[in-house]
């Protein structure tokens, strides 16, 4: 087991990845917000869904989810169905104009990475990648369920996925980590 200046040391590392994720967000177009891409990348990972799943994953409350979905759908992004279990519900669904945003947030987010890691080789990414995705694994599907209350601070904040990206599915047996 790591000695607990190891992990004092990973909660800082951690809380230094905001600031990376910020400068990711930068790169989104100015019509397309961070919650607006974090909308379209769940249904695009997800599938279709009602909207009170999607606050759950995106874990905000429905109000935030309502506006973001409100945006998405004006620009033409989504379509929104009733949902044939529920008249009173819609369904959400990612249409071709929406997969083709997130295709270009896609390459937006692989080229910037590609720039600031153009040191790194292949294989430090690919390391990178699969400790991301233990990381993430030792905690699960933290969107998929409530959020942990940890004694020391009463429990966490919700937020919006600040850098929305497609999974990319490499060829190798390395799964790349995705945002949180």
């Amino acid at each position: 087991m790591a000695a607990q200046s190891q992990y004092a040391e990973l909660a800082r590392q951690l809380s230094a990845i905001g600031a990376v994720k910020r400068d990711l967000a930068k790169i989104l177009p100015a019509h397309c917000p961070a919650g607006s891409a974090a909308v379209l990348t769940l249904l695009d990972r997800h599938g279709e869904m009602r909207m009170s799943r999607l606050a759950e994953l995106l874990a905000v409350d429905m109000s935030v989810t309502s506006r973001h979905v409100a945006h998405v759908a004006e620009r033409g992004w989504i379509d929104r169905a009733p949902d044939p279990g529920d008249r009173r519900s819609r369904i959400l669904r990612l249409n071709p104009a929406g997969r083709a945003l997130l295709e270009e947030l896609s390459e937006r987010y692989a080229a910037t990475l590609a720039g600031a890691l153009d040191d790194w080789s292949d294989d430090e990414v690919g390391q990178l990648n699969t400790m991301l995705a233990r990381l993430r694994d030792s905690f699960g599907d933290c969107r998929a369920r409530a959020p942990h209350h940890f004694e020391q601070d009463g429990g966490s904040e919700a937020r919006t996925p600040a850098v929305p990206v497609r999974p990319v599915r490499p060829a190798s047996p390395v799964t790349p980590a995705t945002p949180a």
